[in-house]
């Protein structure tokens, strides 16, 4: 059995170094293309402080940040959705079906609304905003299970409830959208759809600032992960209070939720796909399957955002608009073989 376990973790690592390079990859032709081809030698250049002004421009202010930001965000809601997945043994739970990118979206639009005035203007620091996005995520999630009840592990009714929530919080965004006034309204609207090209390297900043504890704390967690698949009892016999460690998950994707959408906006369906292809490329093994699924992620919204660019320019199309046209029958095909193993 020893064998077999470290035979799997070998496959697993390899995988990880095999997406760990292609993520690489994905993030350096997300900096070289666009409406004008940078190289690699020349970006590589201008990181380590040479380059041209015009590249510095291009590399540093236009292109890298998108980049940054996308694997950011891209990768913390893959690492939600993975939690998700694993603390309900659903493959059908994430970010964006439990209605939690919805419920930061609502947040950071109240937010937006109550602390602009009537030029427009926000009246606070905008590093406020992944606070609201967070707050608006653990009330979605909470309303979600909360509304389940005993039965929050059946797909459907977690399905059900979230969509719900979802469509309450989409409303809630829409009439505080036209009532306004909202801080940067015309990036607000891009925002809900999910978009990268707006991004500086301040929001960068606090991204990055809040995302690294969380990160370690979902790596030291992880490694209670595996017994969330027994039942009450048996995970009580390992001394883990599953109830108390499923609602400090759920808190803690909907935390990893909110630093992911607060600037980007509600990319949907990352949070679906990345952790449910880490769980079949990796298999059972906890922590190479967390980093697969952040790499995943990441790789997706880079690789999003890179075919905007490259096929509507000049003009900016949200990158969430290509995560939805390609989620949307991930998930209808997830649902359909779920529908036909339990029937």
């Amino acid at each position: 059995m020893s064998q077999a376990i470290l035979a799997a973790n070998r496959r697993a690592y390899f995988f990880v170094g095999l997406f760990l390079v292609l993520a690489l990859l994905m993030a350096l032709a997300g900096v070289a293309f666009g409406s004008s081809w940078v190289s690699f030698d020349r970006i590589l250049g201008v990181i380590f402080g040479g380059g041209a002004k015009t590249e510095r421009l291009i590399v540093l202010q236009l292109r890298l940040p998108r980049v940054v930001i996308a694997i950011l965000a891209g990768g913390a809601m893959a690492l939600a959705g993975y939690l998700l997945q694993k603390v309900t043994r659903n493959n059908l739970a994430s970010p964006g079906v439990l209605g939690v990118i919805d419920g930061s979206a609502l947040g950071v639009v109240i937010f937006l609304a109550l602390l602009s005035d009537e030029s427009n203007s926000l009246v606070t620091s905008i590093a406020w905003q992944p606070v609201a996005a967070l707050l608006g995520a653990l009330a979605a999630i909470s309303a979600v299970f909360i509304l389940s009840g005993r039965q929050a592990s059946s797909a459907i009714r977690l399905l059900l409830f979230g969509i719900a929530i979802a469509a309450v919080a989409k409303a809630g965004v829409m009439i505080l959208m036209l009532v306004g006034p909202i801080y940067r309204t015309t990036q607000a609207a891009r925002w809900i759809a999910g978009a990268v090209n707006e991004i500086n390297w301040g929001e960068i900043q606090v991204t990055a600032l809040g995302l690294l504890p969380v990160l370690i704390v979902t790596l030291l967690v992880a490694r209670k992960l595996p017994p969330t698949d027994l039942d009450e009892v048996s995970a009580r016999s390992l001394g883990l209070n599953l109830p108390v460690f499923r609602v400090a998950i759920f808190a803690l994707a909907a935390l990893l939720t909110a630093l992911a959408v607060a600037f980007v906006g509600g990319v949907g369906f990352i949070g679906l796909m990345a952790p449910h292809m880490a769980r079949l490329i990796v298999g059972r093994p906890v922590i190479p399957g967390l980093i697969v699924s952040f790499l995943l992620g990441a790789i997706m919204l880079v690789g999003a955002d890179f075919i905007v660019r490259v096929l509507f320019a000049p003009t900016e199309v949200p990158a969430g608009t290509v995560t939805a046209v390609i989620g949307t029958p991930y998930f209808l095909y997830l649902l359909m073989r779920k529908d036909r193993t339990n029937g």
